[in-house]
């Protein structure tokens, strides 16, 4: 039997509230309820806030004012208020607030709900709803966001009354914010925020069941250092929890004891300085050759913060088929889902590493330090044979535009060695996250789990914001985005304008939407079926007269205050990337003018086994002969 959901449990309840001397009073200066959230925000420490009023909450947007210690930054659609705040967070590793209306404003910010979810940004999300006594009654912008967000969010709240406002609040940041981070919608009525309450603060929380475990228990770490000394083809796996628990320094010193290869996944670029040797890059669906062969060859595999994904694993039967697993995480519900551990690890990421990297080193000092010389020889030529590369005779454009690949390689190599890469859904998506030299944490942001097009405008300027704030301005926002993903959100340039946030905005106009393209290209046999854009694809039109870019992102740019660029050739690319580069008072946009047929390559099939992972068409490196022997070393070095 399907239960109700927690908005038509309580529609079901008489509406009777309990008469004024029989309500809890409190110590504390008389307010509103709005008025108490405002004040709660602030106690907070919130300094930033994203949002777009409406009815149903404008009491609170009402408490808003100048004098108000948070900034308040208006948004276009809510939808883009969630990515900011994502953007936000996962820049600033603080939790990211948005405040948006009932019904259709409250629907509109379930993407992004959902996308915080999926990649474990801490989020809290502030709806209006209807007063008390018009639920359920299908009132106007009526809508049960608190049941239709039951399974995208980490926790939810409907508040009733106003004098639960403060408590709910602090609850909010703690449950978003510990643990595995993520979104926490609170669903306020204006009933809650019209009436009057007795403001306090601290508030004391009441969370009886919910006490994350951040420490190792139990004698899990010297089980985990015992595989350590038993191995000889190691690999560390680092995934998004890594970065979210701010364990970059605990990684690299692990790496560092062990000798072992580290491999990201999408959300962890940048975790360890691509610089560094032992960094092999991204594995998996369009990961690097040597990351996805280590783990397929590896002996143990050690997932830090990672979850086990179809686009990491491919084939889970077949995934790293050859190695004992260690899974370190802090949610108990990712151990053992998708690849049981022989040694499990419930804990913070950088607790727990630095527990774990003393338990090796004594284990070290007392058996020895596997000799993993044929390891890296393996590794070190898969790595050398086959490299991200774009300048094969095939890659090469067929008609005068420009390589995206190439593009992405100029704006890296031009850029501040501080910037934040943002970057949208799709094909420019994976070139970035292989090209770009990422040497900084929280430097890469993107969408992974829910792969959100119209993700990377918003949240770039997020970022930007979150940038401005705690590092004043330091740190440069590049977005690198495709024409189709940008026209989603492209209205928030207006945000990017009026809030005075530089972003710097790469559209890779290919004038299709260029991963389906490609998937159409190798699997459904050249049949483009609504994948044309024609935003300017001259053969859109019969004759250059006729030729109409829809839209014109330059003509958009300028319309919004940007500043608008376009580049076909290298020249003028490199001439607009250097001028964007300059330009730090407006938002600039490049429309670079790239080849529409353009492969992201290594590429491994949906639902195909890692081991068919392939470099170049007709090029399996990792089925080649002789390649599982290669990279079985028999090694009698120190064993236990």
């Amino acid at each position: 039997m399907a239960l109700p959901t927690p908005l038509q449990a309580f529609s079901s309840v008489p509406k009777t509230n309990a008469a004024a001397d029989k309500q809890t009073i409190v110590d504390g200066e008389k307010m509103t309820g709005a008025r108490a959230l405002v004040r709660s925000l602030e106690n907070l420490g919130v300094e930033d806030v994203f949002g777009l009023p409406g009815g149903a909450i404008l009491p609170v947007y009402d408490e808003i004012n100048d004098d108000t210690k948070f900034r308040f930054v208006l948004v276009r659609h809510e939808q883009a208020a969630g990515h900011a705040a994502e953007g936000y967070a996962i820049a600033t590793g603080r939790v990211g607030v948005c405040i948006v209306t009932s019904g259709p404003g409250a629907t509109n910010v379930v993407t992004a709900i959902a996308d915080a979810n999926m990649d474990s940004v801490p989020m809290v999300v502030i709806t209006g709803q209807v007063g008390v006594g018009a639920i359920g009654t299908d009132a106007f912008q009526e809508a049960d966001i608190v049941g239709i967000t039951y399974p995208v969010v980490k926790h939810s709240y409907l508040v009733t009354r106003a004098q639960d406002i403060p408590r709910v609040l602090t609850e909010a940041f703690h449950i978003a914010s510990t643990g595995r981070p993520g979104p926490v919608v609170v669903d306020l009525t204006k009933t809650a925020q019209t009436e009057e309450m007795y403001f306090s603060w601290p508030q004391r929380m009441i969370l009886p069941g919910y006490n994350p475990t951040t420490k190792a228990h139990g004698r899990v770490l010297s089980d985990a250092a015992k595989l350590f000394n038993q191995s000889y083809r190691p690999v560390l796996y680092v995934g998004g929890g890594a970065v979210r628990s701010g364990a970059a320094a605990e990684v690299a010193e692990l790496a560092q004891v062990t000798g072992a290869p580290v491999v990201t996944t999408l959300q962890s670029r940048g975790i360890l300085p691509d610089s560094n040797p032992a960094v092999l890059g991204m594995l998996g669906m369009h990961g690097t050759v040597a990351a996805t062969g280590s783990v397929q060859r590896a002996d143990l595999l050690v997932a830090i913060g990672a979850r086990f994904d179809d686009r990491v694993t491919g084939d889970l039967s077949t995934f790293a088929p050859t190695a004992r697993v260690i899974h370190i995480d802090i949610d108990p519900a990712e151990i053992g889902k998708n690849r049981v551990p022989d040694v499990p690890i419930v804990g913070d990421v950088a607790c727990v590493l630095h527990d774990l990297i003393p338990e090796i080193k004594r284990s070290q000092a007392v058996h020895g330090k596997p000799d993993l010389t044929s390891w890296w020889t393996y590794l070190n030529n898969l790595r050398n044979e086959y490299p991200i590369d774009y300048n094969q005779p095939e890659d090469q454009p067929t008609d005068g535009t420009l390589s995206p690949q190439w593009v992405v390689r100029q704006l890296s190599d031009h850029a501040d060695p501080n910037t934040i890469w943002v970057a949208g859904v799709g094909q420019h998506q994976m070139w970035a996250s292989q090209l770009v030299d990422f040497e900084n944490p929280r430097s890469w942001i993107s969408s992974g789990g829910l792969g959100t097009m119209g993700y990377g405008l918003p949240a770039a300027i997020g970022a930007a914001i979150g940038s401005q704030r705690d590092f004043d301005g330091s740190k440069p926002v590049w977005l690198i985005d495709g024409d189709g993903s940008f026209q989603m959100t492209s209205e928030e340039l207006a945000m990017a304008f009026f809030d005075h946030t530089p972003v710097k905005i790469a559209i890779l106009n290919n004038s299709v939407y260029g991963m389906v393209r490609q998937w159409q290209t190798l699997f459904y046999d050249k049949h483009y079926s609504a994948t044309k854009l024609h935003d300017g694809d001259a053969t859109a039109a019969t004759t250059a007269e006729e030729f109409v870019d829809v839209p014109d992102f330059v003509k958009l740019a300028e319309a919004y205050g940007c500043v608008g660029l376009r580049a076909f050739t290298e020249d003028e690319a490199i001439e607009a990337i250097e001028k964007a580069n300059q330009i730090n008072d407006r938002p600039v946009l490049i429309d670079f003018r790239v080849w529409k047929d353009a492969m992201v390559w290594p590429m491994v099939a949906a639902g195909a086994s890692n081991d068919d992972v392939t470099y170049r068409p007709g090029t399996k490196p990792l089925r080649r002969a002789g390649d599982a022997a290669e990279a079985a070393p028999t090694n009698t070095a120190a064993s236990v």
